[in-house]
């Protein structure tokens, strides 16, 4: 079939050269055709197992995609792709900041997605619109030691602060941390998974008020919580699932 088909163009040619007319000229391809975005768009998605993965984070995962199927949850992508329109559009809210050099901006990362595969931050989220609630399963890796052989608790400040504003964002829009008043009841032992659960409780203007807590796979122990955090919102609107896929795809 794919032959016979190729071949006819050849055929119709060889008529009109058989009639006494000359070949249709082929086509200028013209210039190339240029993509609606200059931006390079990488969609490498960290917050899929790899082999660093332990079977506890493996597992939660697994359960977590099954309540996706039915749609109350979603997976929340996360790369460290950077996109240089949605820093300039950041720098709109602070027209006092300091220009940053662009040779500089070029080797910026997610602070989040910046060490080794299995190293630093292993981490995926999940989000559930009904409840305004956001999942996020962590694994410490062992560049995040603070005591001997326990994850450092500006490791785990920095995870609960990334859920809190994905659940905001999830909800509410851009946002910036305000206030955050985190309560360190247990270490976490080093390489262990934990389970950090965020919920949305109330807004008041620009404000908006969300809980924290950090727990163990088991949910018996209590590791850490969030009391009281306050976020304030940069730019009100609430954002559909496409924006975040957008959001969490495409990250700086």
């Amino acid at each position: 079939m794919l032959r016979s088909c190729a071949a006819r163009p050849r055929t119709l040619s060889a008529l009109r050269a058989a009639r006494g007319g000359a070949p249709r000229p082929a086509r200028d391809p013209g210039p190339a055709r240029r993509s609606f975005s200059t931006e390079k768009v990488i969609h490498k998605d960290h917050s899929l197992p790899n082999p660093s993965w332990s079977k506890d984070l493996r597992l939660l995962f697994d359960q977590f995609m099954k309540k996706c199927e039915d749609g109350s949850w979603k997976h929340l992508p996360s790369s460290e792709c950077k996109v240089p329109q949605r820093i300039h559009s950041f720098k709109t809210y602070f027209l006092d900041s300091k220009p940053v050099k662009e040779d500089q901006l070029s080797q910026a990362r997610p602070f989040t997605r910046s060490y080794e595969v299995g190293q630093g931050f292993e981490y995926a989220m999940f989000y559930n619109e009904d409840e305004k609630r956001t999942v996020c399963l962590f694994q410490g890796g062992p560049y995040l030691e603070g005591p001997p052989g326990f994850l450092h608790g500006g490791a785990l400040a920095t995870m609960i602060d990334t859920t809190l504003g994905v659940c905001t964002i999830s909800c509410m829009g851009l946002f910036m941390t305000a206030n955050l008043n985190i309560n360190f009841k247990s270490p976490i032992p080093l390489c262990s998974v934990v389970v950090i659960s965020s919920q949305l409780d109330k807004v008041e203007g620009r404000k908006v008020f969300v809980s924290c807590n950090v727990r163990s796979v088991d949910e018996k122990t209590l590791h850490s919580d969030a009391t009281d955090p306050v976020l304030v919102i940069l730019y009100p609107y609430r954002m559909t699932f496409l924006h975040l896929i957008l959001l969490f795809s495409l990250q700086r």
